[in-house]
């Protein structure tokens, strides 16, 4: 196939109806919240449009066709976020982390757990899904050999599993009411039988849990509780992972989503998904960033005789962001497409992908912080969307993976295989092998 980054005609109108939908549901939800005190009352004024997106097939377009989704290309998610996230980034991060909470199951496909999907299938209502994995004294070397691992935990008892620990930043996992998603995708460690895994071995007890809202009403108020509310500087109308435990919570041996030794490679791929979406999230800020500060430059002059963009310093300062914008794009469709087509092994679109998520991500706060300088102090005024979209893009390089702690450490990983391919993803594997 050749290199080609015309639209075909369904991703134009895939485009056309994710802006259309951001300009009629997700602009008007914002400028209702924004009235609002508090995130949690500002998530709760979000419900509506988040109905409206489950109603138009948002949800249910997130899981693949094999397990009864409507999901497209990556490629076509790939526009969608984009064009969400230059309107309304809060909105749209509770529709994609619903996304993320199912992602697991589009990984694994196991049939034995359609019954688990029938809420987001529907088309009805405001079913939430998340995928529990970030702990409060943080994940990034919880595969370390030696280190205590992850606090949560699970244990067999008869026909159940009994679930205890603490969770934190997993995005929607508390529902809309604090008392739990409609479902939840519990990363947690299997002991059992303590002497069963080596420290040598860290992966052999990760496990993946299934925790509806069902199983947490059946096993009472103390099983899930919100141990502490977190504020947050940017992403204000989105749930934004509350500190939670989980208490002697039983659900039974069907809802083990991956059996010890399973998890992380599910865990994995999961993210492996989202770091390409972020590399969209942050396409979408620069864009609005760029957008804003285009339209001040060409029609403020700060008392000279000409408008700013005349001045070459802010030129240069837009040229760059405009720039790096396009670069962002590009990396983050042709990370999307390598995810779904190649060429390359598994590792090398993967690379891609982190790729995506890092770059992007940390171009997007460069980009905002340029806009900023473009336009000066009137950037500081609240009334001007420069402030909000430097808070919700501080949040793309340490939320879904930190770039430093996480997403860096696994491009190290791979460069450090002995089977290493660098440029495998774009031309495919090399005919004279890794070097």
């Amino acid at each position: 196939m050749p290199v080609d980054f015309h639209l075909s005609p369904k991703e134009a109108a895939v485009r056309t109806a994710a802006a259309g939908f951001a300009q009629n549901v997700l602009k008007p939800t914002r400028a209702e919240y924004v009235e609002l005190e508090g995130n949690k009352k500002k998530f709760q004024a979000t419900r509506g449009a988040y109905e409206t997106a489950v109603t138009g097939g948002l949800i249910k377009g997130q899981l693949a066709p094999a397990i009864g989704g409507t999901g497209g290309s990556f490629i076509e998610t790939a526009i969608l976020v984009e064009e969400f996230y230059a309107v309304e980034p809060s909105t749209s991060l509770t529709i994609f982390s619903t996304g993320l909470g199912l992602t697991p199951l589009n990984v694994t496909q196991k049939p034995e757990h359609r019954e688990f999907l029938a809420p987001f299938l529907n088309s009805e209502g405001a079913p939430l899904a998340s995928l529990v994995f970030s702990e409060p004294g943080g994940v990034a070397n919880y595969l370390e050999k030696g280190a205590p691992g992850l606090n949560t935990t699970a244990r067999r008892d008869g026909d159940e599993w009994v679930i205890n620990g603490e969770k934190k930043w997993a995005t929607n996992c508390a529902g809309w009411d604090n008392r739990g998603a409609d479902l939840a995708c519990v990363v947690c460690r299997d002991i059992t039988d303590p002497q069963k895994y080596s420290d040598s071995d860290p992966e052999a007890s990760i496990m993946i849990i299934l925790i509806t809202r069902a199983d947490l009403e059946r096993n009472g108020d103390k099983s899930f509780q919100v141990v502490h509310e977190v504020s947050l500087a940017g992403h204000v109308a989105t749930s934004p992972g509350p500190h939670i435990s989980y208490s002697d919570v039983r659900v039974p041996a069907k809802n083990v989503l991956c059996h010890p030794g399973e998890g992380v490679a599910a865990v994995s791929r999961s993210f492996d998904t989202t770091a390409v979406l972020v590399g969209a999230m942050s396409v979408g800020l620069m864009r609005a960033a760029f957008d804003a500060a285009l339209a001040f430059a060409k029609t403020d002059d700060r008392r000279g005789k000409v408008p700013l963009l005349q001045r070459q310093a802010v030129a240069d300062l837009l040229s760059s962001v405009k720039m790096q914008t396009e670069a962002c794009r590009a990396l983050t469709w042709k990370a999307a497409h390598a995810m779904e087509h190649g060429p390359g092994d598994y590792n090398a679109r993967r690379e891609l992908a982190l790729a995506a998520k890092i770059y992007c991500s940390d171009a997007a706060v460069k980009a905002v912080t340029e806009v900023i300088n473009a336009v000066g102090i009137t950037a500081y005024d609240t009334e001007q969307p420069f402030a909000e979209l430097l808070n919700n893009a501080i949040a793309l390089p340490i939320f879904d993976g930190g770039n430093v702690g996480i997403r860096r450490r696994h491009l190290q990983q791979l460069m450090l295989s002995p089977t290493y391919d660098p440029w495998a993803a774009t031309y495919g594997p090399s005919t004279e092998g890794a070097k």
